[in-house]
């Protein structure tokens, strides 16, 4: 198959997966998880057959249409796209597992339309990742944002809504009301939208309208949750878990953070950006959020939400990356996009198996529970580890790159930064650890009928098996992306080659 292809076959297997789920559906839940299995596992291999070529040097390109004269549906296939498609396309696989075990587990409902609409996300991040210009990239971003509110709101609850309603308005929000002025902005000074080494704005605009033209691209790109357009990532923690670890370690933030790299690198230019002064302001509010979503963590009690500000956090390790504006440092923001992913995955899917397992939602009654749960707390605590930058995980990599472009760039804010979130990362997941390992497990309150009513199952072993092969699958990732981040790191360098 030619590059060309094998690009049109990643937006167009999925899309036809999800057809191929709903037919299936109607006749057997194995045949429909067998089609999603089967649909991942081929994406995943064309993705990956793109990567010898674009490892060489190659940027595979195909066009679609011209709407107009200058605004062009088109897809290339650059280095940075190549590793958010290996993601997002890698860890469908390991979901569409997980998936199985936790919705029957719970015995969902609507778990046809579930993975149908979760095929369809599939479908979005693909083409956010390989898309060639600002307007491909905008649509895309925008069918992601649509295609997962049917997953949000999936339970169909009065809270399950409401918590949607939020997620939706203030995406679509931040999109439409700053992200497409800012489009529209950089097609009419620059004359383009395509994707350019070096960017396309320098000699188009100059000073305040910088950053000005910056922040519009920023907080409009609100799936990177930079504060204050953060609040849909917390509210979404209503969804099912599998739901949960897609919107924070597959496709929704990856495309958040990753749009924003697109636009530094490839609208602006890093040169650009690092020559005016009005862009400076980048680096401080990503420097806030990072501790200010962590200091909010520290005093979550269910563990679903303190993992969803510990996401909050971690995305902005990448814009703060970035916004340094040296190689060191950009490296450090394409490996975090990796090591993040694997390592928030394997958290999510643990806390969904908590629940699964036993109803347990809060940190406190986690109490004893690696005794119960040993595959699953051992993975939790490899996810945690990750996120707190210990070797050997890939936290570590990719944070020590981003210490090594702070200190490449003379920056002691971001240097402060990296050093004081790390031990606010300790400081909320370790206790979670030292609780599950080594804290008695609490006696059943009152009776037995007591317990019941709870809803906390008290005598219950580890999740269904499909779960738990999944949370040990993304630990071991996260372990050997320590080990070989080659692919990665080689991918990393070519985009920050030139850099000042």
């Amino acid at each position: 198959m030619s590059p060309e292809a094998a690009i049109l076959a990643a937006i167009l297997l999925p899309a036809a997966g999800t057809l191929g789920i709903l037919l299936a559906g109607r006749f057997s839940a194995n045949l429909r998880e067998a089609v999603t299995l089967t649909t991942s596992v081929l994406l995943a291999a064309n993705v990956l057959s793109l990567l010898p070529d674009v490892l060489a040097g190659a940027r595979p390109a195909v066009h679609i249409a011209t709407l107009v004269p200058g605004i062009d549906i088109a897809f290339e296939v650059e280095p940075l796209g190549m590793l958010f498609a290996i993601i997002a396309s890698g860890l469908w696989i390991v979901n569409s597992l997980y998936s199985i075990g936790y919705m029957r587990g719970n015995n969902e409902k609507h778990q046809t339309r579930f993975y149908a609409f979760f095929a369809l996300a599939i479908v979005a991040a693909i083409g956010v990742a390989f898309a060639a210009n600002l307007f491909t990239l905008y649509l895309f971003y925008e069918a992601l944002t649509l295609s997962t509110y049917p997953l949000v709101t999936h339970k169909g609850d009065e809270n399950s809504v409401r918590s949607a309603r939020v997620y939706l308005g203030l995406l679509l929000l931040t999109s439409i009301g700053l992200f497409l002025p800012a489009v529209i902005w950089t097609y009419g000074v620059a004359g383009t939208g395509d994707f350019t080494d070096g960017g396309i704005l320098a000699g188009h605009i100059a000073g305040p309208a910088v950053g000005l033209l910056l922040g519009l691209y920023a907080f409009g790109i609100g799936k990177a949750a930079i504060m204050p357009v953060h609040r849909w990532l917390p509210a979404a923690m209503v969804a099912p878990t599998p739901v949960s670890a897609l919107l924070h370690a597959v496709a929704v933030v990856k495309a958040g953070v990753f749009s924003i790299l697109k636009v530094i690198f490839y609208v602006f230019g890093v040169d650009f950006l690092a020559a005016t002064p009005s862009a400076d302001w980048l680096l401080y509010a990503a420097a806030f959020t990072i501790l200010a979503a962590s200091l909010v963590a520290l005093r979550q009690q269910n563990l679903k939400r303190l993992l969803a500000y510990s996401t909050c956090s971690q995305l902005s390790y990448v814009v703060l990356a970035a916004a340094l504006f040296k190689p060191l440092a950009e490296v450090g923001a394409v490996l975090h996009i990796a090591a993040h992913a694997f390592a928030k995955i394997t958290l999510f899917f643990a806390a969904g198996a908590i629940y699964t397992a036993s109803k347990k939602t809060e940190v406190h009654q986690l109490r004893g529970i690696g005794r119960r749960m040993p595959w699953t707390m051992a993975a939790f605590t490899i996810g945690a580890l990750s996120m707190i930058g210990v070797p050997p995980t890939g936290g570590f990599i990719s944070k020590w790159y981003l210490l090594a472009g702070a200190y490449e760039a003379d920056n002691y804010v971001a240097m402060a930064t990296v050093v004081l979130s790390t031990a606010l990362n300790a400081g909320y997941f370790l206790p979670i650890i030292v609780l599950a390992w080594f804290a008695r497990e609490e006696a059943a309150p009152g009776s037995v009928g007591a317990a019941a009513a709870s809803g906390v199952k008290k005598d219950h072993g580890e999740a269904p098996f499909p779960a738990v092969l999944a949370l040990t699958i993304t630990a071991a990732l996260t372990i050997a992306f320590f080990f070989f981040h080659q692919p990665a790191l080689q991918l990393a360098s070519e985009i920050s080659m030139g850099l000042p």
